[in-house]
């Protein structure tokens, strides 16, 4: 399983996915549309390493994280 965590703002509760790679997290996430805005803007992160390759592998126990854009001080 993977697990999906949603940052900052988000406001989402985290997920528990049987998934291979970013793209079938993208079709899912898609689906709800509270998360369309937050897709488009944010960055992903695989086991806190960014990434942008959206046929990145995913294995069991892999965590995901959405970063959302913050400003900050």
């Amino acid at each position: 399983m993977i697990r999906v965590e949603f940052l900052g703002p988000i406001g989402k509760e985290p997920l528990s996915l049987d998934i291979t790679n970013l793209n079938e997290l993208s079709a899912i996430l898609k689906e709800d549309a509270s998360l369309s805005s937050w897709l488009q803007n944010s960055a992903i992160a695989v086991n806190d390493m960014l990434v942008q390759d959206k046929n990145f592998a995913l294995k069991s126990g892999d965590k995901v994280s959405l970063l959302p854009p913050v400003c900050g001080g």
